[in-house]
C-alpha cells in the first residue's frame, strides 16, 4: 500500500445542487467529496483539491491553491450550502478552465506534467450546451469524470466525458449509495509510488508520477540541469526580490538593506533617506543641511565656516569687499559702522563722505576788506584779458 498511492493530480470536484437535489442528497454528496478525500494523497506537491458548486449559478467553494491538509478541505466541505435553483453543467466547466484551473488560483505549471482532473456529480440534464465545453475543457487538457446519480441524463454524461467513456462515466441509483464510487476512484487514481520504492536519486524531493516520477526541491532551491540536485535559489538575482535598494541573500531567502544615509521602513523592503540635521546625528557648530542622505555644515550670518568645515568664527565685517564705507569702516562685533577721516563729514547715507566747510564769524571791516580785494581781482583780471587781445 505504501507503494500505491494516488498520482500527483489537480482535482476540482464540480457538485450539483440545483432545486431537484434534496437538502439530505446534498448531505451525501458532502459525504461523498470528504470520503474521496480521504482516498488521496493530498498536499501542496501531491494532489491539490479544488470545488464548484452550480445551479444556475456557479460558485467556487475553494480553488486548488487554499487546502494542503485533509483536515482543512473537509472542514471547508462541511460548510458548502446548496444553490437551488437551474442545471447550467456548461457554465460550471468553462468556469473551472476560466476560473480554477490557473496557476494564479493553484494550478501547476504544464512542465510538471500533473493531470488536470474534473469530477462532475448531476442528477438531471444540463440546461445549456455542454458538448462545445466539455470538447474544449479536453482539448485543453482537462480530464472529465461524469457521475450521475437518479435522474440523470446519461447521454449528457457521455457527451462530457472523456475516452474511454466505460472508465469516465458512472452511475448510481441514489445519493443514498454514491458513496460506493470511492472505491472505484481510488483504484482509477492508484498508481505505483516510485519514490517510495527507493530507487529515486532525488537529492531534496522525489514527485511520483505515474509510472515515474520527477525530482524536485525544497522552497528557495533550484532542481540543477542533472534534474536530480539542488542548488540553492540566488535570491538576490534581479527579479527575485523586492529590496528597494540592496539586497542581501540568506541561505535560500534574503533581507533587504539600505544604503548609507537612509534606513529600512517598517515593510522591510523599502528605504528612506535619514534626517541627518536630527539632533546628535551630524557635529556642525551652528547650522546642518540635509541633503538627501548626507549633510554639510554652515553659519550664522557674520560668521564664517572654518577649514575643518565644522565650526565658525566671527567674520571681520571690515575685511575688504565686505563692508560698503567710502573710507573708514568701525568694527562693532558683528556689525560695523562707517567714518571719514579728519577735514570730512559723513553723509546722511551713512556711508560716504564730504569735505568739511569750516568756517567763523566775520566783522564788517573784514568783509569790506575782502569786497576790495576781490574787486581788485576782477579789475587786474579785466586788464590782463585785454592785453592779451591786442
Amino acid at each position: 500500500d505504501t507503494a500505491c498511492k494516488n498520482r500527483p493530480l489537480d482535482l476540482v470536484f464540480i457538485v450539483d445542487s440545483s432545486r431537484s437535489v434534496r437538502a439530505e442528497e446534498f448531505e451525501k454528496v458532502k459525504t461523498f467529496l470528504s470520503e474521496m478525500i480521504d482516498t488521496l494523497d493530498v498536499g501542496e506537491r501531491t494532489t491539490r483539491v479544488a470545488v464548484m458548486n452550480y445551479a444556475s449559478t456557479v460558485k467556487v467553494e475553494f480553488p486548488l491553491r487554499t487546502y494542503f491538509d485533509k483536515a482543512s478541505l473537509k472542514e471547508a466541505v462541511s460548510r458548502i450550502e446548496p444553490l437551488s435553483a437551474g442545471t447550467m453543467t456548461g457554465l460550471a466547466i468553462q468556469t473551472a478552465m476560466d476560473e480554477v484551473f490557473t496557476e494564479e488560483m493553484g494550478t501547476r505549471p504544464a512542465t510538471f506534467n500533473i493531470p488536470k482532473v474534473v469530477i462532475v456529480v448531476t442528477d438531471g440534464r444540463p440546461q445549456d450546451q455542454v458538448q462545445d465545453v466539455a470538447a474544449s475543457a479536453r482539448t485543453a487538457g482537462i480530464e472529465i469524470y461524469a457521475v450521475g446519480v437518479d435522474r440523470a441524463d446519461m447521454q449528457s454524461l457521455r457527451i462530457m466525458a472523456s475516452e474511454p467513456l466505460d472508465e469516465h462515466v458512472f452511475y448510481v441509483e441514489t445519493y443514498g449509495v454514491i458513496e460506493k464510487l470511492t472505491s472505484k476512484f481510488r483504484e482509477t487514481f492508484c498508481a505505483v509510488n516510485m519514490c517510495a520504492l527507493g530507487t529515486h536519486g532525488c537529492e531534496q524531493l522525489c514527485v511520483s508520477n505515474g509510472a515515474s516520477y520527477v525530482c524536485d526541491c525544497y522552497e528557495g532551491y533550484t532542481l540543477n540541469p542533472d534534474k536530480r540536485t539542488c542548488s540553492a535559489v540566488d535570491t538576490c538575482a534581479p527579479g527575485r526580490h523586492e529590496c528597494d535598494q540592496i539586497c542581501v541573500s540568506n541561505n535560500g531567502s534574503y533581507v533587504c538593506d539600505c544604503y548609507e544615509g537612509y534606513t529600512l521602513n517598517p515593510d522591510k523592503k523599502t528605504c528612506s533617506a535619514m534626517d541627518m540635521c536630527a539632533p546628535g546625528k551630524h557635529d556642525c557648530a551652528q547650522v546642518c543641511l540635509s541633503n538627501d542622505g548626507s549633510y554639510s555644515c554652515d553659519c550664522y550670518e557674520g560668521y564664517t565656516l572654518n577649514p575643518d568645515k565644522k565650526t565658525c568664527s566671527a567674520a571681520d565685517v571690515c575685511a575688504p569687499g565686505r563692508h560698503d564705507c567710502e573710507q573708514l569702516c568701525v568694527r562693532d562685533d558683528l556689525f560695523y559702522t562707517c567714518d571719514c577721516h579728519q577735514g570730512y563729514t559723513l553723509n546722511p547715507d551713512r556711508k560716504t563722505c564730504s569735505r568739511a566747510i569750516t568756517g567763523s564769524l566775520i566783522t564788517t571791516e573784514e568783509s569790506c576788506k575782502c569786497e576790495a580785494i576781490i574787486a581788485l581781482q576782477d579789475s587786474v583780471t579785466s586788464h590782463l584779458e585785454a592785453l592779451s587781445t591786442k
